[in-house]
């Protein structure tokens, strides 16, 4: 700090005695303080000396660096200087500056304290030590004495708070002629010792230097007090008056509550001496609070006590804080609250004009006008109406202005919904609606300007204010002529009463479907509305849309609750051209012989375009209401056909959301119920039935197989199907079969996608692929899921398969694909339908147009995401032979999978080009394989037809025989194995094998497994029978080699030594353990000779062997009979 000419001349005699000289200027120094023992504190000065020296030191220095460094450049142009010099130069250590010995100027000397630790205060003014003798001690720097001492504190930590003034809360004191009694003086500074005990845990605040102390606070015996004591290292008491102390000036850390506690002190506590009117104050708000929570029996008691308590407090803002503490208080009754404001009010009333806060009264009176009106509504709301509030269907045609049959239309629709809706609506038993506490009242509540107007809040405040105000008008209970008239005079806009009414009407759907009668209520509440003073503006231009009537259109637009707000379009709509009409015939009885007319003509106009607004509104609220009540009916499914689906549940819909869903929301919507019911595509035949059979002069191909497939469904349908043609006639566009099957179908590969091992939710939407009719739709959402969603995995699980050689593990299958490998056979067998779908819609395309996508009049407004079926009519069209291409490979895969195959692999069976062209974009130009291939090849090809052959027969025995041997059904459907055989000779097509070998092969297994009527069959599909024959031919020496040869049966031996020699040596050369079957009855192996030898040209060399077959077999048959 800067001394004072005295105390300068003070040090220098101390130090140089009485003929010390005296500088002009006091020279720079550093103070430092120590504390221990003998002496237990010093004082110590470091002076920094004159400026001249100083700069002559600094001269000397900077031209002996200079001279070295010339020096030290010339020896090395000229070559002086040796590497070991300058290793010898980087090695030289830095010089360190001497230190310089201090002697304690002076102390505080006391043998037999010993001090532990020193604190300097954040002005430099002030220090506090501690000492062993558990003392803490503060320090004046400037004076070196002790000017006060705390005993009791043994291992204390402490630190300080230094705290500025905030101008902005100083109050001007009268008869204050110091500058720091007006809000323009300089602010003032408030240092706090703050010391911790942690033998007793507690922190303490003190007011420094002799002031009270301010704070205590249990905080634990295990906490630390850090506060930097010291400030920089290396200023003196110059340079250090321009040093700012740190944002966090000290803080206590809790290592048991891992917590780090700060410690903040407002400056009022500094002045809390007697003569302090902040003080008092606040003394007097400690108070207040504490009687607040209190709980008092006489209530009467309290009002008193609280009443002198705020007319005690001086300051202004105090006041206002002690007001709104006492308004916010729950457990006060109303008139206590009500008596307090208008105490206070009174009270400022009565003082000068000059000494009265202007805020303070402004906010008096805001709150008693708030008072007053909560005061006047809940007496309305306590009265209650003993007015009929019973209404006949007649009334309520006619209120509505509805025809009979509309209206029997519009209950109709209430009636469904409200059945559909009741299911996941939820009532809490301590709802009390039109309640509302006097201090939610006043929170949602401000007045300003003469006029109430609501704070900004959520959803569920605005509702509950409007239930206050509205809620028993809405159900008769309460005047609605007293209400409105109240909330006008108490300054409430018309179009904030609207939106409160709106609120609450929207919010309490289920109670007001429940009470027909709310819809009078509701109608009178409006029109009293309507006619207020600002709410219809006579001079708005006639050509414009009222903004009235358009506030509530946005309302209902917007709310998710439809029935409701159906009811309040229609009452709107009714109110609207009532007001209307009478405007009109007001205008008409002043017109005199025309000369009006033109006035007329454009209110005329006017009515015109609002009641447009009102059709379209109506139009869209009852399609909106269709809807919702469709997307929350349920099916009776059976837990047997479905399973658990994902518990989501669908969001609710609004005009709104549907405008912004874009032309496909309405679709994407019931696909999503579609999904969350598990619902077949039959289904959704079923309800457009009933438009086809409306119209005779389209085809009804295919209508019949529907039925018969619908009716197999496990599923009860209920209204399911009504709900959906209802929803269809309002949606005749948007909800076609084509669109709802697309959205379908895209639904479930995205819920599929989301979790591959749902192989059912994939099968499900390639059968409503297949269920869209027009190819164009039809083949764009094929190639978008295969690009999207499948071409990955699938050429995933290509390379894993060619990798493995074989049937891959279930976990090498989770590892590449991110599926089981059950999960992947159904993938792969989907993919080979997805593909087979897209090249018959690629044909098909050729025979129909696109269709024109259109929207409904009501819906035209709709703006949002593009459509899935538009995006599917974007689509180009593919490349023939590359699907195609692909669909071998999937039909390779699907049969390695199925019939779990070793020893393939599947790449291996196409050459260079046909690896090449896998995998890529299939509307794209790719050289595919052509002309002749391979023979080693076309060899690998055929043996892995043959194999594929082998095992579908062997799959479809298998399941035979194991339904025979037992009750329960195979675990694979043999429907299925029936149809490989055909899908081979079709690979054998495209994959250049010989057909009729695979044709041959075919019958030569079937026979093998004893299955002769079948390969009976199949055998009029071969072309080369005589090869057919001779393969054949074999197969029957194989069975009568093992009647005759490995039998022990007498009558085989006996049969076998009657055979001719030739025959008998055949029939040796046999080896039957070839058979798969051996247990075939004698006369079908006598068909299978005969068949033979209707095969055989009667030139052939094996001929004459069946003709001695024949013999052999009847041999064998005429014992058996």
């Amino acid at each position: 700090m800067t001394l004072s000419p005295f105390d300068q001349m003070k040090t220098a005699s101390n130090i140089g005695g009485f003929n010390a000289a005296i500088k002009n200027s006091p020279p720079a120094m550093s103070q430092y303080i120590t504390v221990g023992s003998n002496p237990f504190t010093g004082f110590f000065y470091a002076l920094e000396g004159s400026t001249q020296p100083l700069l002559s030191h600094v001269a000397l220095a900077v031209a002996s660096k200079l001279t070295s460094a010339l020096f030290n450049a010339a020896s090395g142009w000229l070559g002086w200087k040796s590497r070991h010099e300058e290793e010898a130069v980087q090695k030289q250590k830095p010089k360190m500056e001497p230190a310089t010995p201090l002697a304690v100027r002076f102390g505080l000397p006391d043998s037999r304290r010993h001090g532990e630790s020193i604190c300097l205060s954040p002005c430099n003014s002030l220090a506090a030590a501690t000492d062993d003798f558990g003392r803490v001690i503060l320090l004046d720097v400037t004076r070196g004495i002790a000017i006060r001492m705390w005993k009791g504190y043994r291992d204390a930590q402490i630190g300080w708070v230094q705290v500025v003034e905030d101008l902005h809360e100083r109050v001007p004191e009268k008869g204050d002629p110091s500058p720091f009694g007006s809000p323009q003086g300089p602010s003032r500074v408030a240092q706090f010792l703050v010391i911790y005990a942690p033998r007793r845990g507690i922190l303490e605040v003190w007011s420094t230097q002799q002031g009270p102390r301010v704070g205590a606070f249990n905080v634990g015996k295990h906490c630390r007090l850090l506060y930097p004591g010291y400030k920089i290292m290396g200023l003196n008491n110059v340079t250090s008056q321009s040093w700012q102390p740190q944002t966090y000036q000290i803080c206590l850390v809790d290592p048991v509550s891992a917590g780090v506690k700060t410690v903040t002190v407002p400056f009022h506590l500094a002045l809390s001496d007697k003569k302090s009117e902040r003080a008092k104050d606040m003394h007097l708000m400690k108070k207040l609070a504490a009687l607040l929570k209190a709980k008092s029996p006489s209530l009467d008691s309290v009002e008193t006590e609280i009443k002198e308590l705020i007319l005690d407090i001086k300051y202004p803002a105090t006041k206002k804080q002690a007001l709104e503490s006492i308004l916010a208080n729950e457990r006060l009754p109303f008139s206590c609250l009500r008596n307090v404001t208008q105490t206070l009010m009174d009270t400022l009333k009565n003082q000068e004009v000059e000494s009265v806060d202007e805020g303070l009264l402004q906010f008096c009176a805001s709150k008693l006008k708030l008072l007053h009106l909560y005061e006047s509504v809940s007496q309305l709301n306590a009265l209650g109406s003993p007015a009929d509030t019973s209404v006949s269907e007649n009334d309520l045609a006619v209120l509505l202005r509805l025809d009979e049959k509309e209206l029997v239309k519009l209950q109709a629709l209430l009636e469904k919904y409200k059945q559909e809706n009741s299911r996941a609506a939820v009532r809490f038993s301590d709802d009390q609606d039109g309640v509302l506490p006097v201090k939610t009242f006043l929170e949602y509540l401000e007045y300003e300007k003469d006029a109430i107007n609501i704070r900004k809040m959520g959803e569920e405040e605005h509702v509950a204010l409007g239930s206050f105000f509205f809620w028993k008008c809405l159900h008769g209970e309460s005047s609605t002529e007293d209400m409105c008239r109240t909330l006008e005079l108490a300054g409430l806009s018309p179009q904030l009463l609207l939106s409160l009414l709106l609120s609450v009407w929207l919010s309490k759907e289920k109670d007001i479907l429940e009470r027909p009668q709310s819809v009078r209520c509701l109608h009178t509440t409006l029109s009293l509305l309507s006619r207020m003073k600002v709410a219809l503006d006579d001079t708005w231009d006639s050509q414009s849309v009222s903004p009235w009537w358009q506030q509530m259109r946005t309302a209902c637009v917007q709310s998710e609750n439809n029935g409701a707000a159906l009811l309040s379009a229609h009452v709107g709509h009714s109110v609207a051209a009532q007001i209307s009409d009478s405007a009109t015939e007001k205008k008409f009885s002043q017109t005199v012989l025309g000369a009006d007319a033109e006035a007329l003509t454009d209110s005329w106009e006017a009515l015109s375009l609002d009641t447009e607004y009102w059709k379209l509104l109506l139009k869209q609220l009852q399609d909106c209401l269709i809807l919702q009540t469709l997307l929350h009916s349920r099916a009776d499914t059976r837990p047997a056909r479905a399973p658990s689906l994902p518990a989501e549940p669908l969001p609710r819909l609004s005009i709104r959301k549907l405008l912004e869903g874009g032309r496909g929301g309405i679709a994407d919507s019931v696909a999503k119920w579609v999904f969350k019911q598990d619902l077949s595509p039959e289904v959704l035949k079923l309800a457009n039935e009933e438009r086809d059979a409306e119209n005779p002069d389209e085809p009804k191909e295919g209508i019949s197989r529907g039925l018969s497939e619908a009716s197999e469904v496990d599923v009860n349908l209920g209204a399911i199907t009504d709900l959906l043609r209802a929803a269809r006639e309002q949606f005749p566009c948007s909800l076609e079969l084509d669109v709802l099957h697309a959205h379908c179908c895209w639904e479930y590969v995205v819920q599929w996608n989301k979790d591959p091992e749902e192989a059912r939710f994939f099968v499900r939407s390639i059968e409503h692929l297949k269920h869209i009719l027009n190819a164009h739709v039809q083949n764009g959402i094929a190639l978008m899921m295969w690009n999207t969603f499948l071409v990955k995995r699938f050429s995933a699980a290509t390379y894993l398969l060619d990798k493995v050689g074989k049937s891959p593990k279930e976990r090498l299958c989770r590892r590449d694909v991110g599926m089981s490998d059950t999960a992947m056979t159904s993938f792969l067998g989907s993919c080979l339908d997805l593909l087979q779908t897209l090249l018959e819609a690629d044909v098909g395309r050729d025979e129909m147009q696109a269709p024109d996508l259109e929207t409904e009049d009501a819906w035209l407004a709709a703006e949002g995401p593009i459509s899935i079926v538009e995006l599917a009519l974007e689509q180009r069209p593919i490349h023939y032979p590359l699907v195609q291409h692909h669909s071998v490979l999937c039909s390779i895969l699907y049969a390695v999978m199925r019939f779990s195959l070793r020893a393939v692999k599947p790449l291996s069976l196409f050459d260079s080009k046909g690896k090449n062209a896998f995998f890529k974009d299939l509307t794209s130009i790719q050289l595919l394989p052509s002309g002749e291939m391979d023979p080693n090849l076309i060899s690998i090809r055929q043996q892995f037809l043959l194999k594929v052959v082998s095992a579908a027969v062997q799959a479809q025995h298998a399941g035979a025989r194991e339904k025979e041997g037992s009750d329960t059904a195979p675990a694979a459907p043999p429907g299925q194995d029936l149809e490989w055989p055909v899908l081979a000779v079709d690979l054998a097509h495209h994959l250049q094998v010989n057909e009729d070998v695979v044709r041959r092969h075919y019958v030569g297994e079937l026979y093998n497994y004893g299955v002769d009527h079948l390969g009976e069959e199949a055998i009029l599909q071969v072309q080369d029978k005589e090869v057919l024959a001779s393969q054949l031919l074999v197969l029957t020496g194989q069975r009568l080699a093992h009647a005759l040869l490995h039998t022990q049966a007498r009558e085989g031996r006996e049969l076998l030594a009657r055979l001719s020699p030739t025959l008998c040596t055949w029939l040796k050369a046999m080896d039957p353990q070839d058979l798969q079957n051996t247990e075939v009855p004698i006369a079908t192996t006598a068909k299978l000779v005969n068949k033979v030898i209707e095969l055989l040209p009667e030139n052939h060399g094996q001929y004459s062997l069946a003709l001695h077959l024949i013999e052999a077999v009847e041999a064998i048959a005429i014992p058996s009979l």
